[in-house]
C-alpha cells in the first residue's frame, strides 16, 4: 500500500468527506488479494482511479482480470480516471451516488 494518496485520491476522500460519505468507505484496503482505493462495505463497492499506467494494454487486461475476479465474489466496481475526478468531480460524485442508491434499492 502506498503510504501517500495521489492527488486524485486525496481529491476524491475530501469530496467523499464532504458529501457525507467519507464515513462509509474505507480507504486503501485488501479485497481479495487487490488493494482497492475506495471500499463501501454497506454496498460491496469497489472504487478504482486509474493513472496513466492503466492506460497500457498489458494493464488493461490485468484490470479486467481484477474486476471479473470482484464482480465473482459480489462486488460492483467503479472505475475513474485521474482527469475525471479532478476535473469533473460533480459527474464522478453523482455516478458514485447513484451507483449507491441502486445497489441499496436492489438488496
Amino acid at each position: 500500500m502506498r503510504n501517500n494518496p495521489t492527488e486524485a485520491e486525496a481529491f476524491l476522500w475530501k469530496q467523499l468527506k464532504g458529501k457525507g460519505l467519507g464515513t462509509d468507505f474505507k480507504r486503501q484496503c485488501v479485497i481479495l488479494d487487490f488493494i482497492a482505493d475506495f471500499y463501501c462495505p454497506l454496498a460491496n463497492l469497489v472504487i478504482e482511479i486509474d493513472g496513466g499506467y492503466h492506460q497500457t494494454e498489458e494493464q488493461q487486461r490485468l484490470d479486467k482480470e481484477r474486476e471479473e475476479r470482484l464482480q465473482a465474489k459480489g462486488y460492483n466496481i467503479l472505475r475513474f480516471t485521474n482527469e475525471q475526478v479532478l476535473f469533473d468531480i460533480d459527474n464522478v460524485l453523482r455516478d458514485i451516488t447513484k451507483a449507491l442508491f441502486d445497489i441499496n434499492n436492489i438488496h
